[in-house]
C-alpha cells in the first residue's frame, strides 16, 4: 500500500507521485484509485488500488541504483535479433517488466542502432516511449527537470 506523496513507478506509463486517494464510481463500480502525477508531461494517471501489484507498480529506485541505470546506457549494444518483429516483440516485453534497467538496455540499443542505421516508424515510436518512461524515474530520484533528467540521458549514451 502506497501513501499520498509517494514516488511510484506504473510499467508502460513511468514514473509520478501520488497526490491522491479517492474512490470513484466508474461502470457503475465504486473503487479506490491513486492518483498519480507525471513530472514530465504534467500528465495524471489513476492506479486501482487493488491492482497495483498485478499491474506491478512499485516504488522508484534509490539514486545508488540510478548510477547502475546510467550505467547500462554507457555501455555496449547487446545482442539483437535481425528480425525485425521479435527484435521488437522483445523490447516491448523488456518495456513492460516495469525493470527499469531492462528499460535503459532498451533506450541504450535502440539509439545506437538509430545512429548506425536508424529505425523505423514502429522502433522510434518505442525508443521515444521507453525514453519518456526512463526520464520520469530519473527526474523522481534525482530530482531534476525534463531537460537536465534528458541532457542526463544524453551525456550516459555518449
Amino acid at each position: 500500500m502506497f501513501d499520498i506523496g509517494d514516488k511510484i513507478v506504473y510499467p508502460m506509463h513511468g514514473a509520478g507521485t501520488i497526490v491522491s486517494i479517492e474512490e470513484k464510481e466508474i461502470l457503475g463500480e465504486k473503487r479506490r484509485y491513486y492518483t498519480m502525477k507525471m513530472p514530465i508531461g504534467d500528465m495524471k494517471v489513476m492506479i486501482p488500488v487493488d491492482c497495483v501489484e498485478e499491474i506491478g507498480v512499485r516504488g522508484i529506485i534509490s539514486n545508488s541504483d540510478m548510477e547502475e541505470v546510467l550505467e547500462i546506457l554507457s555501455g555496449e549494444k547487446s545482442q539483437m535479433s535481425q528480425n525485425w518483429n521479435k527484435r521488437y516483440r522483445n523490447n516491448m516485453d523488456k518495456i513492460k517488466s516495469g525493470d527499469i534497467c531492462e528499460v535503459a538496455g532498451v533506450v541504450r540499443n535502440l539509439s545506437l542502432m538509430d545512429r548506425e542505421k536508424g529505425l523505423s516508424t514502429g522502433e522510434r515510436k518505442m525508443l521515444n516511449n521507453a525514453k519518456q518512461i526512463l526520464l520520469s524515474e530519473i527526474a523522481l530520484v534525482k530530482n531534476m527537470n525534463k531537460e537536465e533528467a534528458e541532457n542526463l540521458v544524453a551525456e550516459s549514451l555518449c
